[in-house]
Parts: C-alpha cells; structure tokens; sequence
C-alpha cells in the first residue's frame, strides 16, 4: 500500500501553500477541484505528463482502517506475519509479546491522512484529515497517480520473497513522491539543491513521528521502516538529479534492487548489484522465506549495540541475503545465509553483528555460524535455533541464482 504520512506536510509550516484549500476541503467536490487545480503543478515537478485525468474521493476514518485491513490480509497473510514476526522476536528486534498484524493496523491507520491505490486508480482522502494538510497531501499522491500511468505500481509493490527489493522499489516511488510533492508547494526554489532544507525536514519527520502514540511505541525495525522509504529515497532522487542520469527516470530496468544501491548510490551508480540467493530444497516445510537486506542489517546493528541512531555513512559490504523461518514444537529456528564482498566486511559482521547475538540468543537456543564460500565470495550462515531442534542434522544450502543480462 503506498501511503502518506501527515508529517509530510509539518516542514512546509510557514511556506505559502499553492491551491490553499477552502474549509469544506473534506468534501468530494472540494478534493475534486484541488486535484484538477494541483495537476499542472505536479507534472511539471516530476517532468511527466498525465495521460489521463486522476480520479479521487473521500473516505471516512473507518473505511480508511477497513481498507488497511483489506490491505493487511491481503499483502500481510497469516503465514507471511507469523514468518517475519517470529525472525525478529529471534534477533531480539521484537519482543514476545508483539503481535505485528494488530500494530500494523493501528499504525497505518493513525499514519494515513490520504493514499493512492493502484487497484481503482484512485486517490483517496480521510474525511476527518485536517483542511491546512491538504495541499500537500493531494500534490503527493498525485505524484503516486503520475507515476501508475507509467508503470505497474501495483505489481512492483506485490513482490514477494525479497522485502529488500520491495522496500528499494517503495523508496524510489515515496522519494519521488516526497521531492514531488513538496515542490508543488514551493515551485520557485530548487529543493533538490537545498541540503539544509533536508535537514530541517528529516529533523522535523522524525519529531512529529515521534509524536503519534502508536509509532512512539512501535519497535526501532517497524519505526525506522515507516521513515525510510521517504528520507532515503528524497536522498537517492537528489543524487539522481545530479548524476548522468538525469534525463531519465528510476523505473524499470533503471529501478534500484537493493536497499544497499539507494543508502549509497554510488554503488548504484558502478553498478553494484545483489548477489541473488535461492535455497536449493524448495519444499522442505518452512514457515516464511525472505531477503532482510543492508538496511534491516544495519537496524539490527543499532539495536544490539542500543545506539540511539541508524546511521549510514558508509556501506557494510552486504552483498546479498537470504534467511528461512522454521516452526519447531520448542519455538521458531532461522537458518541464514549472507554473502559479502570481501573478507573484511565478512570479519566486522561475525565479530560485531554474530558475536552480539550469540550474547543475546533466548534461552533453550543455540546459534552456529559457519563461513563457507558461496560463487567465491565470502559468506555465512547463522543458524539461531532450539537446542533441540531436529533440523540440526539436516540444514538447508543455498545457491546464487545466475540472473539474465
């Protein structure tokens, strides 16, 4: 689900809105006429055209939760939930107690002041959505419509079994959107080229975040992935702005496949690209199958080592990742394998990141690793499991599928 968050609107205080809307701006009609008055402005952000006229409507704050649910069961089943739930209780980035389905609910819901969706090619209001955030919410998710008439947003955003590609493609379409939108607010200053700008903006995103009870509460991983797509990709859509590849648009072929290549584009921009791995038992009785990728990487590091802040100033080495979720009578095991660069980003993982779990692993678990050599790169596989567990004896092995050209 492409989302916005209200606080997208909180670092334009103070700046003369365009299309400023009227008091009844709740209203269909209302949202119908700022939609119509935003379009020019917003082609003209992005530098495309609309091939035909966005549709919107306005939604109450139930259907708004109903459509989150819809959302949830369909992008978030049962067995996808459990999976993911039960890697991150084992990594100690959720408690036990936390059910994700449920908080999700909860969070999106207290998130969204409006939404584009792909499905009817709509773009949807909360009835209940304060007027003076209007503007830029609407010139947002406008951005989100342009970007559905060029390509398949509700297919990039149905990836499955690699949430690393997933969260890359979200952080082009949100950065897009969130460098879009807000120069419709602002059409006569360059954002791109106003890092100070930014800075008041991330500044001000992660206050008001901070703010909302439910994100307050919500684990780092949950907290930081709501922000991510939106600093990130801002950040990887300015550096695109100044690269060769100016003239072009991300989509497509041209689309980031890691959260790697958009934490630090110049590995985009040589051309590095992950390593992809494939367990080679396809059918041996899994919960949940995925990709964490650089970025959850680097919230882990964070939270084990209880840093008040998930930096990024340099890459870690990740070449690629993939991790498998077992259900055992005694508790969840995770089987997971990475690939890294060189030798030395293999050495700073096992001996900060591994080390550090193997201090925090639950009790009645153990945790191996090995260092095997996976298509001649330095690898490891971390196995975090009940003692007990009769999968010991038989551990799946992975291969690095050979991608087309």
């Amino acid at each position: 689900m492409i989302r916005t968050l209200a606080v997208l609107t909180l670092v334009v205080g103070g700046i003369a809105c365009r299309g400023r809307p009227p008091a009844d701006a709740n209203g269909a009609a209302a949202v119908a006429r700022l939609v119509d008055s935003l379009t020019p402005a917003v082609e003209k952000a992005v530098g495309l055209k609309f091939t035909h006229k966005p549709m919107s409507a306005v939604r109450s704050r139930d259907q708004v939760r109903a459509y989150v649910l819809h959302k949830l069961d369909e992008e978030l089943p049962t067995a996808k939930a459990r999976g993911l739930q039960a890697a991150y209780r084992l990594l100690g980035m959720f408690p036990d107690s936390l059910e994700l389905r449920p908080l999700l609910l909860d969070l999106y819901t207290e998130q969204i002041v409006g939404f584009y969706e792909p499905d009817s090619s709509t773009l949807f209001v909360a009835a209940n959505a304060d007027p003076k955030f209007l503007t830029v919410v609407v010139a947002h998710e406008l951005v989100h419509a342009l970007q559905h008439q060029y390509i398949p947003l509700d297919s990039i955003m149905r990836q499955t079994n690699d949430n690393d590609r997933l969260a890359a493609a979200t952080a082009i379409l949100e950065g897009q959107a969130t460098l879009g939108g807000l120069q419709v607010m602002v059409p006569e200053q360059n954002l791109y080229a106003m890092p100070e700008f930014w800075e008041t903006y991330r500044d001000n995103l992660r206050a008001q975040q901070a703010s909302m009870p439910v994100f307050s509460k919500a684990p780092r991983i949950l907290r930081e992935s709501v922000v991510f797509p939106y600093l990130a990709g801002a950040d990887f859509l300015r550096w695109w702005a100044g690269s060769e590849l100016r003239d072009t648009m991300p989509f497509g072929s041209r689309m980031p496949t890691s959260t790697e290549q958009v934490l630090h584009p110049y590995r985009y921009g040589r051309g590095d690209v992950p390593v992809t791995l494939a367990f080679d038992q396809p059918n041996d009785g899994a919960l949940y199958e995925d990709v964490f990728g650089e970025f959850d990487i680097r919230v882990l590091n964070a939270e084990l080592s209880k840093t008040a802040e998930v930096t990024t100033p340099i890459a870690i080495g990740w070449g690629g990742d993939r991790f498998r979720v077992y259900d055992t009578p005694d508790g969840a095991a995770l089987v997971w394998y990475t690939v890294w660069d060189d030798q030395p980003s293999r050495i700073r993982f096992v001996t900060s990141t591994v080390e550090r779990l193997q201090k925090k692993r639950p009790l009645g678990y153990r945790l191996e690793t090995t260092q095997p050599t996976i298509d001649g790169k330095p690898g490891v596989r971390l196995v975090l499991a009940p003692v007990r567990w009769t999968g010991w004896d038989n551990l799946p092995t992975v291969h690095v599928v050979k991608l087309a050209p």
